[in-house]
């Protein structure tokens, strides 16, 4: 509990001023005013985040938290847990999608086992196993509270590990055959929608085992009882080891003013968990793109949070966020390598 405490206690707001005069000098560059739509808000945020007009990003991490699921058991999920160990070994070797994007963007990759069922071994892996996976959520509880505060603070220590090595920009990643289902428990417990129009098919369930998942889902909600107004109780319940893991990674970079750029529906479902704690705390999410499942667009609703891709992506592991990096630059170079009208010695203001 102490990291976590020492992180909230650090948590603040934006500095106004350097956004004020972020916001000044975007109207008064070579273009119509607010033209450059989410790119300017960017680099508004950006400048508050950092506290300066002309931030610059040249370290940038990708943390891939891994866990496993108890709720597999239902067969809500096409792949077999087997699948979660095999991944991680296939990031640390460089072949997966998430590696050819953190690749493209310049960003390393720091892939840690919160909780998985088996353990693996690479040289590069980060060991911080806090159980074998959680209990089934249908059941009963997914972990203990104790266990869940464990999960936050593993995300915490990650987190602060990388800034402390330079790192200025992180990125959530999320591995973990199964945890489409406890993400949309936790967004079921915060939103008021109909469970069938938050629950999606995840890594492209059939119809019957969507059934079974929106079963699972419902009988978790009902024997479980999370209360909203306690967000680590609703993840020691119906939440998942990596999800912990990424709301902890949030909290940590938010503690530090560093950005974090929020991946896809497992990713946002941490980021609520970590929303719930200490609210401020969105005040350095930055979404990168909304999630082919139906439930995304509620989870960034409920944060206040504008995507700024739309790919029909649905694959997790960072990818999106490692996508958004290059358009976080982008708007950083807008901002700083972009004339003003009297730099550029151009008449009026477009309108």
């Amino acid at each position: 509990m102490k990291l976590l405490e020492e992180a909230l206690k650090n948590i603040g707001d934006l500095d106004e001023i350097s956004m004020k005069k972020a916001k000044e000098r975007l109207d008064n560059l070579t273009k119509p005013r607010g033209s450059l739509g989410i790119l300017e808000d960017l680099a508004v945020k950006m400048a508050g985040i950092k506290r300066e007009l002309y931030p610059k990003i040249k370290n940038k991490v990708i943390t891939i938290m891994a866990g496993d699921h108890g709720v597999v058991e239902e067969g809500v999920s096409a792949f077999p847990q087997e699948v979660t160990p095999q991944m991680i070994l296939n990031f640390l070797s460089g072949g997966a999608g998430i590696n050819v994007l953190a690749r493209h963007a310049g960003a390393k990759i720091v892939c840690v086992d919160v909780g998985t069922a088996a353990d693996v071994f690479h040289p590069d892996l980060i060991i911080k196993k806090v159980r074998r996976g959680t209990d089934n959520i249908s059941r009963g509880p997914a972990m203990t509270r104790e266990e869940a505060i464990k999960a936050i603070e593993v995300g915490i220590e990650t987190a602060w590990n990388e800034i402390d090595k330079g790192a200025d920009i992180l990125g959530t990643g999320d591995m973990g055959i199964g945890n489409t289902t406890p993400s949309s428990a936790i967004l079921a417990v915060y939103s008021d929608e109909p469970l069938e129009k938050l629950v999606g098919r995840g890594t492209g369930i059939n119809d019957e085992r969507l059934k079974l998942k929106i079963k699972a889902i419902n009988r978790a909600l009902e024997i479980n009882q999370p209360d909203p107004n306690d967000p680590i109780g609703v993840l020691s319940k119906v939440g998942g080891l990596e999800i912990g893991a990424i709301a902890g990674c949030i909290l940590g970079a938010a503690s530090r003013r560093i950005p974090v750029v929020i991946d896809g529906f497992i990713s946002t479902a941490g980021a609520i968990i970590a929303a719930k704690i200490e609210p401020l705390c969105t005040n350095y999410m930055i979404a990168s793109h909304s999630s082919e499942e139906p439930g995304h667009k509620t989870m960034l609703k409920l944060l206040g949070l504008e995507p700024m891709l739309s790919m029909r992506m649905r694959l997790g592991e960072g990818t999106g966020a490692a996508l958004a990096f290059n358009l976080v630059e982008a708007a950083l170079k807008i901002i700083s390598e972009m004339a003003t009208f009297d730099e550029a010695g151009v008449s009026g203001q477009l309108e």
